[in-house]
């Protein structure tokens, strides 16, 4: 970013800083996805953090309490001009530069050790849209390709009577998870296994939560350089996208109790994965995203495809 397009970002007020951000953001093209979706969001986080103020800051102009037109200094407008050229030279993620990501309402560290969290999966544990699925029974909860420990997290405030073991094959991401863990006073509750896929989780497990890398071949060769920044090992899946789930439908079954659920998160890849697996019967669960990204499959169905599909 030149110095002429950093002075274009200013604004005497919150509200007029954020727009010219936003424009700055859209002059550049920078792509969104993690943890926003648009510019004039992403502006708003990025300038709201930089002057200290809460991320849920009201910005309706005349609203009760609006600090849409709060005063800004001529320091304090270098100063979020400088995180926007930041942000706009280096292509990574907001979160990158925040060192925090926001997953339904909580706080999480994050650093480039880990993938920016961004699963759907924790709108269904907050929201209890999957707490019918689960036996009376559920104690064990695994969180596969844990990241930074975040749906770990949410699934032990989500479940008070479990236990919960976040497991990764990076021992970077773990690091990061373990500040997560401490950071909401988890240790009790939270377990962190390093583990390449299932085997160092003999289990049994009650519930199985993963959102593991499945973004195929010829969509990681395309992906914008905020995607290139994040870990690849969280994000390459293979041909198909779905290495790394055959391989976990494989060894699942044999570490599953009766009555168990899975749920899984596949992206934008539903296509390969009905041609992956298309005798699997499952469950596409509605999120904000629609109802193609996360999907559940139950004990009784995987180890019943699993008897009669496998080897693969």
């Amino acid at each position: 970013m030149s110095n002429s397009t950093t002075s274009q970002i200013s604004g005497a007020t919150i509200a007029a800083l954020i727009a010219s951000g936003a424009q700055a953001l859209t002059a550049a093209a920078v792509a969104f996805g993690h943890g926003t979706a648009t510019a004039e969001d992403e502006a708003a986080w990025l300038t709201l953090w930089k002057l200290g103020l809460p991320l849920d800051s009201e910005l309706t102009p005349g609203a009760p309490e609006s600090v849409a037109d709060q005063a800004v200094t001529k320091e304090q407008q270098a100063q979020v001009a400088m995180l926007f050229e930041e942000r706009i030279r280096t292509r990574k993620p907001a979160a990158y530069l925040t060192r925090e990501a926001w997953l339904v309402g909580v706080p999480f560290y994050v650093d480039e050790r880990s993938i920016v969290p961004r699963s759907f999966i924790a709108e269904l544990l907050a929201d209890g849209s999957i707490d019918g699925w689960l036996s009376d029974k559920t104690l064990q909860v695994l969180d596969l390709c844990t990241g930074n420990g975040s749906l770990a997290c949410l699934a032990a405030m989500a479940y008070p009577e479990v236990s919960v073991t976040g497991a990764d094959i990076s021992q970077d991401a773990l690091a990061v998870a373990r500040i997560n863990v401490d950071k909401h006073g988890l240790q009790q509750r939270v377990k962190l296994v390093e583990s390449d896929g299932l085997s160092q989780l003999p289990g049994p497990w009650d519930l199985v939560l993963c959102n593991p890398p499945y973004v195929n071949a010829d969509s990681m060769s395309k992906l914008p350089a905020e995607y290139q920044a994040e870990p690849e090992l969280a994000l390459a899946g293979g041909r198909d996208g779905m290495d790394f789930i055959r391989q976990l439908f494989q060894d699942l079954p044999a570490r599953l109790n009766k009555e168990a659920v899975v749920i899984l998160e596949i992206g934008n890849e539903k296509p390969f994965f009905e041609a992956a697996f298309p005798d699997l019967p499952v469950f596409w669960l509605d999120t904000s995203s629609g109802d193609e990204q996360v999907l559940l499959i139950t004990e009784e169905a995987l180890r019943h495809w699993s008897n009669h599909d496998l080897p693969r």
